[in-house]
């Protein structure tokens, strides 16, 4: 038995030696080894002041963020390990917030040149980084491999998480320019921490490493790559460590709600295709939605109608401002008072009356009092033996007054709405905010000047379960076709990120391509 457990310990450490054998040593760039320069960075990252000695700048604008070229000291070394990273497993990443390719983790991976970096990183590197900062980062290994190509993104954030204290993103690119895109983008903020603009951009470039700490203020982005035959290949990752002390999150007021106008149905047969304004069309609408809780009603508009809307909105001085901050959502909404006549026309049908209790035939939702629904049945029946009790009695259990009353309480639904145009850059994002305030709402949206757009563009609405990533539902943008979508307080959406796909033609000439929708939410 002494000679087993010999011969197994001796087979034990040879195979520890090949282990050892197969990690490449990764020797870190002069920039990071010499002692004088570590001094210099300390004191300019407590200063918050500028620093640059040869290979290494500290810039502290918009947020400190350090830069250092030839971050490895070897190049075949880099050589390889780009070899290694191109060779892995890729996964397609998409959700609302970027769009790239993933590769497995690698934490644990044995390829002799992605093991040595590692060790290098959260070994040797975490030490000089930790004397750097002046705080004590912890061994936790955070790391992995991105490819960005055509189109691909990552939108703006803070990296806020718990435990991360430190990014870090080392490229390993084919010579890159501006204009490939996929800059590293970094965000001034305002008063309440919120990202404002972009203020400065950095280009990626080969054997070149990033970092920055993660604060309430580190809002930046990867935008998104323009080259159709470059691939923007990266590592990345974060040192943990105590985080720094963040202020309460900002809340932004709530969108204004509003009661129906008071317009008839008028608005309704001068607009509407009559084949909606049929009852019993209707009840099939209602059955079909509330089996699904969606559905749309294509050739909505009339045609005459719905060509004029579209002709004012590509051609009239409509005043467009974008809407923020970035961190949030990024399109363009109209001005209501700079609408020309038919427009304004539209957005008063939409907020009509007599449009309220059309969507309330449309889906049994109570957006008009005189919607019956489920409960209306069951009051009746009540209010029926309270009479009857009541004549037996003598008595009366509530009153006409009272009656009158709780039918004008039930008749206040209200909704909210914009007139936005979307272009190549427009998105929104999922955040904590909309999370916490999501309740039960009927989402409308009608979109012109789509005729052409394709899936592949973006600009189309995705529907999600809350804190998950199952897609429960995606609406695409399509000319005159009424899009209605029942939510509730575990649905959440957004508008997918719009791509230089949509700005290019069929022979790749640029060109300037848009649609627009009207956008309302309706709440019972």
């Amino acid at each position: 038995m002494a000679s087993k457990r010999r011969q197994d310990e001796v087979g034990k450490s040879d195979k520890k030696k090949k282990q050892k054998k197969s990690e490449e040593t990764a020797e870190l760039g002069s920039a990071v080894e010499d002692d004088q320069v570590k001094s210099a960075v300390k004191e300019a990252w407590s200063r918050r002041t500028h620093c640059s000695l040869g290979d290494l700048e500290l810039d502290c604008h918009p947020f400190p963020h350090c830069i250092i070229k030839n971050f490895l000291g070897s190049e075949t070394f880099v050589e390889n390990l780009q070899r290694e990273l191109l060779e892995l497993n890729f996964h397609e990443k998409s959700n609302d917030l970027y769009k790239f390719k993933q590769s497995d983790d690698l934490r644990k991976r044995t390829e002799p040149h992605i093991a040595g970096l590692r060790v290098a990183l959260f070994g040797r590197f975490r030490s000089w980084l930790s004397e750097v900062l002046g705080v004590e980062l912890e061994p936790t290994v955070d790391i992995s491999c991105a490819r960005y190509e055509y189109t691909d993104i990552l939108l703006c954030h803070d990296d806020e998480l718990e435990g991360r204290r430190v990014a870090f993103i080392l490229y390993l690119v084919p010579p890159w320019q501006s204009s490939d895109g996929g800059t590293l983008d970094l965000y001034t903020t305002d008063g309440n921490f919120q990202p404002q603009s972009i203020v400065k951009s950095l280009v990626p470039s080969w054997n070149t490493l990033v970092l920055f700490e993660v604060s309430p203020v580190s809002f930046h982005q990867v935008s998104e790559v323009l080259s159709q035959d470059k691939c923007r290949l990266s590592l990345s990752g974060w040192f943990h460590g105590p985080p720094l002390e963040r202020p309460p999150r900002h809340i932004e007021p709530p969108v204004p709600r509003s009661p129906h106008l008071p317009r008839d149905e008028t608005l309704l047969l001068e607009w509407v295709n009559p084949v909606y304004l049929d009852i019993s069309y209707q009840e099939q609408i209602q059955e079909e939605f509330e089996d699904s809780s969606e559905i749309q009603l294509k050739d909505f508009l009339k045609e005459e109608k719905f060509r004029e809307l579209g002709e004012a909105l590509r051609h009239a001085q409509i005043q467009w401002t974008r809407r923020g901050p970035p961190n949030k959502r990024c399109y363009e909404v109209a001005s209501l008072d700079t609408l020309p006549q038919c427009v304004s026309t539209c957005w008063e049908l939409l907020r009509s009356e007599a449009f309220f209790l059309l969507l309330s035939n449309f889906t049994g939702l109570r957006l008009h009092y005189l919607c019956p629904t489920d409960d209306d049945d069951e009051r009746e029946q009540k209010e029926q033996e309270d009479v009857r009790d009541g004549e037996a009695t003598g008595s009366s259990t509530e009153s006409p007054s009272a009656n009158a009353s709780r039918a004008k309480e039930l008749s206040t639904p209200v909704c909210c709405g914009e007139v936005r145009r979307w272009s190549h850059g427009g998105y929104t994002l999922l955040h904590d905010g909309e999370a916490a305030r999501a309740e039960y709402a009927l989402d409308l949206v009608l979109p012109f000047g789509c005729a052409d757009w394709q899936s592949e563009f973006g600009g189309f609405t995705c529907y999600v379960a809350n804190e998950e990533d199952e897609e429960l539902l995606t609406v695409y943008p399509e000319d005159n076709s009424l899009a209605l979508v029942y939510r509730d307080k575990e649905t959440l959406k957004f508008v997918k990120h719009v791509n230089q796909k949509s700005s290019s033609d069929s022979a790749g000439t640029s060109t300037c391509r848009a649609f627009y929708d009207f956008s309302f939410v309706y709440y019972e």
